[in-house]
């Protein structure tokens, strides 16, 4: 719904007057945004952009040339030598179509937006967390792995600027990694307060580099004390009446006109009975002033709230619209070798040849257009922007009917049908890329209702899926609501994975004890390289403030080892007394359900079951060092209650940059990788399951080998990231109470450039010097010790776990990042939930502050010692989902005195 369409009346009129919210800044910036509303923790309010072409369909010559007169400007402020070294990133996925047009306006310089879509075969040229929104990780994917590594400027777009988190995230990633001196960032609207804007030029002093900003308008959003009880309550009542409104009749389900084939997965709704105005099935507001009736449902389909094209009722429709439209195919002819947008990088080579290319491909959308169509509406699809886009400023300039642009979108925005408001109606419909992150609803605002006489989809072939041609599916919605509907598909580029160098004939055995840790040899085989006589230890603060600057990883060095004191120690073993039995039972259960669960793996589906033969079994591999110490109770359950000798190894993988793949690589030289059963200790909020998962996923398309699965088993999972575990409650395990000295003298992991090359495993060093404090064996024998005893318990337990739904939920991530914004951290990296992570945090990291369940007992007796010793203030909650969550320092420097919730300033 553009201005006009609103007799004038701003779009964020309905939320200001009931919220109280103003937006103050410049002139115009009430022409740019609009307001709506969403349930979040921490903000009830959208700002929702007129020129952007995401949920506002608007012309596409306005869309395009914001964006195009944004990369003027920065072309201007960078001068002609340095425009031509640029390189602009865009995010995914509101941002991927303004990016690419700032792209256009500096005219010469490639272009490359995030991405949530993972490919196999690619890696990650970096990665960063976006910990507002609702899907938070992005990945970058250049075909052309030299994309980033230029010294030239880096100009980040986005649409636009609340905090400015997300650019401060990937300023840190892409900083440590590609370092440059030369950073521009781009916006529509710059809304972000005065701390805000200085945490930003901190950051550029930190890194020695030049950051600007160039942006169309600049203010800020004015809110009440109360706006946020007051926009929840205002959410939840709007949608409690939709969940009230009662439901149509369902109408008997024919095959449209001019569907696509199958027919079948066609069937679309009948054309309503009522003359009455209403919403056709699939499409969702809430009633605005005198707006109400009944719609039809598409066959098969319960309106409901957790129905997908559920129905909210009450929006104002186009009478005549409804249940007829046809969908035809329309062949783009799209150029061969132009990729679908910037996902993988698009260059000045790719530009020309799509302008050559765009005239006829309009005039084929042109033809294809019903005669007399008075508005066109070109639809894109989630990342999708720039292709349609430059469709629909082409076809705006050959037709002449009023062409708007707009695309799908996976937010989740509540419509309300008032000329106020920003979104008006919207449409729901089930996600039709097979998405990484599994399936879900996707949806398409002020469609309905907006008087389109044909809306021109426009999807790439990875999304041209049964799903988009279901009844409930995007086209049967779009043909709901307007006579034509045209499918024009891009081809989906897809990336040729780089020829792997070739490598060594040979990797090196595993390091085993006593040469290599305190663990006896057959215990567990290190696929490490040892770097014991490398100084790399650094202190904590120094570290801390180099990681959180972007000037280091944190795998490339070590912290100082924590030397306990003598009343740490006595904790230590009161807690392995008290829990010894509690961790040989989650032990034994979880070694049960991998023993149950590995013969299904092994399963032939051309064939029968593999016969793998006597002796053989799972082939343990701990993430090393957490899980070093549960692979080797595991390894013991399985000899104690089964008789069997079960390999263990110990792998290295680091955040943020995967897993050793010369380790994956020796294990497939030696092992089935179907046998092989990922290990570690606990789950926090997922991030190494996350990592762990992507990781395999990428070497087994590059490689070639298959069959590693990705999944964790661990003691404890109360994040719910894994189905493999011996509990899901949040308990003390005493083995992450202590550092090396309870994971047999061994360091961390380390990662760094010139150590490790590029045919050798990942390294650690062995504290041998450390062998008078050496408690690993002691922790092994006290737990082994309990094996017989809660061998009945582990049977009952182990059953009653196999014939239990184990779906991950995902809970403890959620957690996370509710806390990151609540404590205003914004970043989900720095908060780290469970005792354990909370442990590693007050050992190894700068502590700001400790959340506990309000009541938690004796297992967080050693978190409030460390927390004493350290100065760190320990903040009990009532309803925290963890025992404990450790906070980072959030914005460390040297010269940061504590953690008394205060920013760091300079």
């Amino acid at each position: 719904m553009n201005k006009p369409v609103n007799d004038g009346l701003w779009s964020g009129t309905w939320v200001a007057e009931r919220l109280g919210v103003e937006l103050v800044g410049d002139d115009g910036l009430t022409d740019l945004l609009g307001l709506a509303l969403r349930r979040n923790p921490k903000r009830a309010h959208l700002l929702v952009s007129n020129v952007l072409g995401k949920h506002v369909p608007q012309s596409p010559s306005v869309v395009y040339g914001h964006g195009f007169a944004l990369g003027r400007r920065v072309r201007d402020q960078l001068g002609a030598e340095r425009s031509g070294r640029a390189v602009v990133l865009g995010y995914a996925e509101t941002a991927t179509g303004l990016g690419h047009a700032v792209a256009d306006g500096l005219g010469t310089a490639p272009y490359l937006h995030s991405t949530r879509r993972p490919v196999p075969g690619i890696a990650t040229a970096g990665g960063f967390e976006e910990s507002h929104s609702h899907a938070t990780s992005h990945l970058l994917l250049p075909e052309d792995p030299a994309l980033l590594a230029s010294d030239g400027p880096l100009v980040l777009v986005d649409d636009e600027f609340s905090t400015g988190n997300t650019v401060l995230n990937t300023l840190q990633a892409l900083h440590a990694r590609y370092p440059r001196k030369r950073y521009v960032v781009v916006a529509l609207v710059d809304m972000r307060a005065p701390s805000d804007a200085d945490r930003l030029r901190r950051f550029a002093d930190r890194i020695d580099a030049e950051v600007s900003l160039v942006t169309t308008a600049s203010g800020t959003v004015r809110l009440p004390a109360d706006v946020l009880a007051r926009g929840q309550e205002l959410v939840a009542r709007h949608e409690a009446a939709q969940q009230t409104e009662p439901k149509p009749e369902s109408v008997a389900c024919g095959d449209p006109e001019g569907a696509i084939p199958p027919a079948s997965a066609e069937c679309g709704p009948e054309p309503s009975r009522s003359d009455s105005v209403g919403v056709p099935d699939g499409s969702e507001s809430v009633a605005g002033a005198g707006a109400s009736a009944a719609s039809a449902e598409p066959c098969g389909v319960t309106a409901g709230r957790g129905a997908v094209g559920a129905v909210y009722r009450g929006a104002s429709v186009v009478p005549g619209q409804r249940g007829s439209g046809r969908v035809r195919r329309v062949e783009l002819r799209w150029p061969r070798g132009v990729p679908d947008g910037g996902r993988h990088g698009f260059t000045p080579v790719h530009r020309n040849r799509l302008e050559r290319a765009l005239p006829a491909m309009a005039a084929r959308i042109a033809e294809a257009l019903p005669r007399g169509a008075r508005r066109v509406l070109v639809l894109g699809c989630e990342e999708l922007m720039y292709a349609p886009l430059r469709l629909a400023r082409e076809v705006e300039q050959v037709v002449e009917a009023e062409v708007r642009y707009s695309t799908t979108t996976r937010s989740p925005v509540l419509a309300v049908d008032d000329p106020g408001y920003a979104i008006r109606t919207r449409l729901v419909f089930p996600a039709h890329d097979d998405p990484a992150d599994g399936p879900g609803e996707r949806y398409a605002y002020n469609v309905a209702g907006g008087g389109f006489d044909a809306v021109v989809a426009v999807v790439d072939s990875a999304a041209d899926t049964p799903e988009l041609h279901a009844p409930t599916g995007l086209l049967a919605r779009l043909a709901a609501h307007t006579p034509h509907v045209l499918l024009a598909v891009v081809p989906s580029h897809l990336p040729v994975p780089p020829h792997a160098p070739e490598r060594p004939p040979m990797l090196p055995e595993p390091l085993r004890g006593p040469a290599f840790s305190s663990y006896a040899p057959d215990e567990v085989g290190w696929l490490l390289q040892d770097l014991s006589d490398a100084t790399l230890e650094a202190p904590t603060e120094e570290r801390e403030e180099a990681i959180q600057s972007g000037g280091a990883h944190y795998a490339e060095s070590l912290p100082v080892e924590y030397q306990p004191s003598e009343q740490y120690q006595e904790l230590f073993h009161a807690a392995l007394t008290a829990s010894a039995a509690r961790i040989a039972q989650a032990v034994g259960v979880v070694t049960e359900t991998i023993l149950a669960e590995l013969p299904l793996r092994r399963r032939n589906p051309a064939g029968p079951e593999d016969n793998p033969g006597p002796g053989s079994g799972p082939v343990l591999v701990s993430l090393a060092r957490a899980g070093s110490p549960v692979g080797v109770l595991m390894r013991r359950w399985a000899r104690f209650r089964h008789g069997r000798d079960l390999p263990h190894y110990a792998v290295s993988i680091v955040r943020g940059r995967g897993i050793d793949t010369n380790a994956l690589r020796w294990l497939a030289a030696h092992h089935d990788p179907r046998d092989v059963v990922f290990v570690d200790g606990w789950t926090g909020k997922g991030a190494i399951t996350r990592e762990l998962a992507q990781a395999v996923r990428t070497f087994e398309e590059r490689e070639g080998v298959t069959g590693f699965d990705p999944e964790i088993a661990v003691l404890a999972d109360p994040g719910s990231c894994v189905r493999t575990y011996g509990t899901r409650e949040d308990f003390l395990i005493p083995s992450a109470c202590l550092n090396s000295t309870v994971s047999g003298l061994i360091s961390r992991t380390v990662l760094r450039a010139d150590l490790v090359g590029p045919h050798d495993f990942h390294g650690a060093k062995f504290y041998r010097e450390l062998a008078g404090a050496d408690v690993s064996n002691v922790f092994l024998d006290a737990v082994s010790q309990y094996f017989p005893e809660v061998a009945d318990r582990v049977d009952l337990a182990a059953k009653e776990l196999l014939s239990t739904e184990r779906t991950p939920t995902w809970e403890g991530w959620a957690a996370v990042e509710r806390i990151s914004e609540e404590y205003g951290i914004h970043d989900v990296n720095l908060v780290k939930p469970g005792v354990g992570e909370t442990t590693r945090v007050l050992l190894r990291r700068v502590p700001w502050r400790i959340l506990a369940r309000a009541g938690a007992g004796a297992d967080l007796d050693h978190v409030r010692l460390l927390a004493e010793q350290r100065g760190v203030p320990v903040e009990e909650i009532d309803e925290l989902p963890y025992s404990c969550v450790g906070l980072i320092h959030p914005r460390y420097t040297r010269g940061a005195t504590g953690a008394d919730g205060r920013a760091v300033t300079h």
